[in-house]
């Protein structure tokens, strides 16, 4: 892998990690475009440090209250948030594994990411702030990003969508979805974490492209946030799924075709 090669996989997951449109799917197609089978697990673990940091950095208000009173609400909210796709994620990890390795249903799942997209804009804006968020809310968004395990369902994509559901309004659905991705970007990071410790050892990608990757994640993922938290506030979602439907439709094609 070279450093251009390791800019462009931290630009992808960057920006789709907090787009709706599926960071797990789109980085699984940037890999099979550089004809690159596997960029590594390190690489991978490298890219969700990235994503954090950009969570870190936006967000850094909120940690610094959450680490002064660690017994705070917002630290409830995001702990029982995070229990659905912690039962989920370690119940079916072996699953979920085999099936992000081979790619074979992520056309299909994209087009489910943009039902719930399409879905999700026809909701009524709601009046719920950070501060009404109850912790069946919690819970009942952090089921939508437990289901948004499959590798290109978008994690935000549902997390918004549940927001929504619960009656958020856009605005906070928003921040509070990309807040309630730390603990979840975190989790991916202790896994993949304890499997390279544990794994094949081989993988041999140069310094300067994990750093080049990592750096990359971090700024397109600060700018996602940002970006997405303001375009929500007016901004369409169906823009999404027409964009995830045509992504999902041509990747069926070409399997059917066998050239994917």
């Amino acid at each position: 892998m070279n450093n251009f090669e390791a800019f462009i996989l931290g630009l992808i997951q960057g920006l789709t990690e907090f787009l709706p449109i599926s960071s797990t799917g789109h980085l699984f197609l940037g890999r099979h475009l550089f004809g690159l089978n596997d960029a590594g697990l390190f690489l991978d673990t490298m890219l969700h440090i990235g994503t954090l940091l950009a969570v870190f950095v936006y967000y850094k208000d909120e940690f610094i209250k959450m680490i002064r009173n660690p017994f705070s609400k917002l630290t409830y909210l995001l702990v029982i948030g995070t229990i659905p796709a912690v039962i989920i994620g370690l119940s079916f990890k072996d699953y979920f594994e085999e099936i992000s390795v081979s790619g074979a249903t992520i056309g299909w799942e994209f087009l489910v990411t943009g039902a719930f997209m399409y879905y999700g804009d026809t909701i009524k804006n709601g009046h719920k702030k950070m501060q009404d968020i109850t912790y069946k809310d919690a819970f009942i968004i952090g089921s939508f990003q437990a289901a948004a395990i499959f590798p290109a369902v978008s994690r935000s994509g549902l997390t918004i969508v549940g927001g929504l559901i619960r009656k958020l309004d856009r605005e906070t659905t928003a921040y509070f979805s990309f807040l309630l991705s730390t603990p979840a970007i975190l989790g991916a990071i202790v896994l993949q974490s304890k499997d390279l410790f544990s794994g094949n050892p081989e993988e041999t990608i140069s310094t300067n492209a994990l750093i080049i990757g990592t750096i990359s994640s971090a700024f397109f993922g600060y700018i996602a946030v940002k970006w997405m938290i303001n375009y929500l506030k007016k901004g369409s979602l169906k823009q999404f799924a027409y964009y995830v439907w045509a992504l999902g439709l041509f990747i069926i094609v070409m399997q059917f075709l066998g050239k994917f």
